[in-house]
């Protein structure tokens, strides 16, 4: 099942330049090379894809970045193949985050757990940048367990959090990131519009809520099962604004 928890292994680059890096991709289990092109952080100019995302609970505009180039250009694919039209958020936790993009939520029995889906897909390798930060409103890529840390190839959350207090980040410091310490402008972040510090350099951050966090907010309240999928069904429509 596909979640948003804690794992990681930071990928950054130390070249102003793309870099030539050798990925090992699991479909299967046949392990596949391709030579994929890793560009470094913040080193190209911000090209502003927009997604909109028509809900059951409102319309939301999600910027990707372009520091993070395979998985937007995964998302905009699927966007342009209408893949996610008529998909659920199928898993909501409020002060957490809200998770979508399953392909079995298309048409699913009423009570059914869902977040399994996307298997037979080819995952996306880890793009983790430091400058990039589970911040209230980011979009980021679900995972299984793989070791590699590699994301799924459709299904996504975005984040709601809760704002923290520094004791607080002191104790997600100490026990959910082993030790590993914050940025204090994450922290300044974190302590002010909130978000989910404990899931840095652990799930790939590939774009933000630019209007429409409200709706986030509402769809995290939904009413939901043990399972946490929303009783009433809320499903999403996306379509690109600007490439």
């Amino acid at each position: 099942m596909l979640f948003a928890v804690n794992e990681g292994n930071a990928q950054t680059a130390k070249k102003k330049v793309p870099r030539k890096v050798t990925v090992v991709k699991t479909v299967k289990g046949k392990k596949i090379k391709p030579v994929i092109y890793l560009p470094a952080a913040n080193t190209l100019p911000d090209k502003a894809i927009k997604i909109k995302i028509v809900t059951d609970s409102g319309t939301m505009i999600v910027k990707l970045y372009d520091s993070t180039p395979l998985h937007r250009d995964n998302f905009v694919k699927l966007v342009k193949e209408k893949f996610y039209d008529s998909l659920m958020f199928h898993r909501i936790i409020q002060g957490f985050m809200i998770q979508g993009g399953d392909p079995t939520s298309k048409n699913p029995a009423e009570g059914v757990q869902l977040g399994s889906g996307g298997d037979n897909m080819a995952r996306i390798p880890a793009e983790f940048r430091k400058t990039l930060f589970h911040k209230r409103g980011v979009l980021a890529a679900a995972r299984d367990n793989n070791p590699e840390k590699a994301s799924s190839a459709c299904q996504f959350y975005i984040v709601q959090g809760k704002i923290f207090t520094d004791a607080g980040l002191d104790s997600v410091e100490t026990f959910r990131l082993k030790g590993r310490k914050l940025p204090l402008s994450h922290r300044e972040v974190y302590k002010t519009i909130g978000g989910t510090p404990h899931l840095d350099m652990r799930y790939t951050v590939f774009g933000e809520v630019e209007s429409g966090l409200e709706v986030v907010d509402k769809i995290a309240a939904a009413v939901r099962d043990s399972n946490n999928r929303p009783l009433n069904d809320i499903r999403m429509k996306m379509k690109i604004l600007r490439k």
